[in-house]
């Protein structure tokens, strides 16, 4: 058996999962005595993912939150409406989208931040059927894909970005994947657009028949016959890119889709400092501490975000396109919110605002920083029918502060590599204009199998068992040596099987009376060896079937062997002879 076997790999990664699952659910608990009516909201996709987990987590304490990511504007309405009890968005109300303001709603509200994170630049690329895992993109070249400019995966712009792979990047066309629904990812990309480059965008919009300059919108103009593709919901852009089938596709999403939902690469993006950088959790919280936030308290917009300055941060750390997402909440009792749903909002806000925060980076988040989460606990005690608490925010293990206030992060946070600079040779080793050629010579080693003594066993005589159907008899087989000297952990199997016992005048005893016991005699020096299972009579064909004598995993010398087991039909008189057959693989 050439190759390491995967199972121990499999169990690995299992086991990790598990751990990780598990510790969404350690932390402070609310009141364990308390009763919660059900809540329902709707809204943004982008921050789905860690709602879904928060959700999933506080089920323990008898909360029933329910949650349908339909989209920012869609939950907006909802909730301006009246059909739900919260939204969650990435664009407050008063938003310019297409000349046409989405209007407040006449119920009285306020924001509170929920999570941060990064718009990533997820994309399907294969060169030579290895799937392209480290594509670097400057803002330009995003702005020119997402507007038709550039159309190819091999055009100038994206070679000068990755040197490693100039030389190899297919003429396969880029199809970009936008969302068709009004959405908070749209905002934010188009919000980008619209003030890093302005003249390309409206050039784009202008092509599309929006009126310019274009500014932000939550729907994507389509060009017709652009080849860009329109999909509902971060689920539907990311899951279409994810799909074998659509290589040559880009799209933007939220950072969770990538790493958590599919597992798909996302494009490192050249920031103002000129490093090319992920939208890591911590390049994440680097990049947010230069966002503007609306901190006046007697604003309608407070806690409501500019992101200028975040776009510009000269931080070699900062993702460019970072932001945050809101809770709207309701601050009166109208629009069928009573005391009681209000106390199960509070009771969900108080937790993923602390210990929810705790493990978002696992799923592809950022949690926020101190000051908003301060911010967002002032703003749980205006929820009609909250249960006010007292929470130590020191309590709370937020990783991107310390429990003296201090943000921690931007002192651990950890620079990028020099071969993400832009000027830099890639991360990769491969310099532009320069190759090496390097040769090993591997020895072949060799795996080989022996009988240490002699290859005849000879079973005592049987006698008849207690049930008086059968004769029975029993031995050791000789000792089986496996030597493997080939170079690496490469696994090993020794399997034996038999055939039909015959003896004088044509008579037979089935093979499958035959059964055995493997052990492992001496392991020596090899890094893993593993008996086979027990073959115990009764069992199929017995050994008639090739049945696993033993299994090893790295070079060393082992000597395996079985006990065995012989059950004849009592119309047997003489002995007979059938050969063991052990093979090696």
């Amino acid at each position: 058996m050439l190759g390491l076997p995967p199972a121990p790999f499999a169990r690995l990664r299992a086991v990790t999962a598990l751990f990780l699952l598990a510790a969404f659910f350690f932390g402070a608990t609310p009141a364990s005595a308390a009763t919660y009516v059900p809540i329902a909201g709707a809204g943004s996709t982008w921050s789905q993912n860690a709602l879904d987990q928060w959700r999933a987590n506080v089920k323990q304490y008898g909360m029933t939150v329910n949650y349908i990511g339909t989209g920012s504007s869609d939950g907006r309405n909802q909730f301006r409406n009246g059909t739900v009890d919260y939204a969650v968005s990435e664009i407050p109300y008063g938003f310019k989208d297409s000349g046409v303001v989405d209007s407040a709603p006449s119920r009285k509200y306020a924001y509170m931040p929920v999570v941060a994170g990064g718009t990533s630049f997820m994309y399907n690329l294969t060169i030579g059927g290895k799937r392209v895992t480290n594509l670097r993109l400057s803002g330009e070249v995003i702005a020119k894909i997402f507007t038709g400019q550039i159309t190819t995966w091999n055009d100038p712009a994206i070679k000068a970005d990755n040197p490693a792979l100039a030389s190899a990047l297919p003429a396969r066309p880029v199809v970009p994947v936008v969302r068709s629904d009004r959405s908070g990812p749209t905002a934010q990309f188009s919000t980008w657009m619209s003030k890093q480059y302005p003249s390309l965008w409206d050039d784009y919009c202008r092509r599309a028949g929006s009126s310019t300059p274009c500014g932000a919108t939550s729907t994507y103009p389509i060009v017709p016959g652009s080849g860009f593709v329109s999909l509902a919901g971060s689920n539907g852009v990311s899951g279409y890119v994810a799909q074998a089938g659509n290589e040559g596709t880009i799209t933007y999403v939220e950072y969770s889709y990538a790493v958590y939902t599919t597992g798909f690469p996302v494009a490192k993006v050249l920031n103002k400092a000129g490093y090319y950088v992920e939208p890591t959790a911590s390049n994440v919280a680097v990049a947010l501490l230069k966002a503007r936030i609306n901190e006046d308290p007697s604003s309608p917009d407070y806690l409501t975000q500019i992101l200028d300055d975040v776009y510009n941060d000269t931080d070699p750390r900062a993702y460019p396109l970072s932001t945050y997402t809101y809770m709207i909440i309701p601050t009166a009792l109208e629009s069928n919110f009573n005391n009681q749903k209000g106390k199960t909002l509070g009771a969900f806000a108080y937790y993923f605002l602390c210990q929810g925060q705790q493990h978002v980076d696992n799923l592809g988040y950022s949690p926020l920083p101190r000051n908003l989460v301060e911010a967002g606990l002032k703003q749980v005690r205006r929820i009609p029918g909250v249960d006010v608490q007292s929470i130590d925010i020191k309590s709370c293990q937020n990783p991107t502060f310390s429990t003296d206030g201090t943000n921690t992060l931007l002192e651990t946070a950890p620079y990028p590599s020099a071969c993400d600079r832009v000027s830099s040779s890639p991360c990769d080793g491969t310099a532009p204009g320069v190759t090496q050629s390097i040769t090993t010579t591997l020895e072949p080693g060799a795996l080989a199998i022996s009988i240490a003594g002699s290859p005849h066993v000879e079973l005592p005589s049987p006698v008849l068992d207690s049930s008086g159907e059968f004769l029975h008899t029993s031995g050791q087989m000789t000792p089986v040596t496996v030597s493997d000297t080939r170079p690496g952990n490469i696994g090993w199997t020794a399997s034996g099987q038999v055939g039909d016992f015959t003896g004088p005048a044509g008579s037979i005893i089935d093979g499958s009376s035959l059964t055995w016991a493997p052990a492992i005699v001496d392991r020596g020096n090899v890094q893993s060896v593993t008996a086979g299972a027990l073959v115990v009579p009764g069992d199929g064909s017995g050994l008639k079937d090739a049945r696993t004598l033993a299994t090893g995993i790295g070079p060393g010398v082992a000597d395996v062997g079985a006990g065995l087991d012989l059950d004849a039909p009592t119309s047997t008189h003489r002995p007979q002879r059938c050969p063991v057959r052990i093979r090696r693989s």
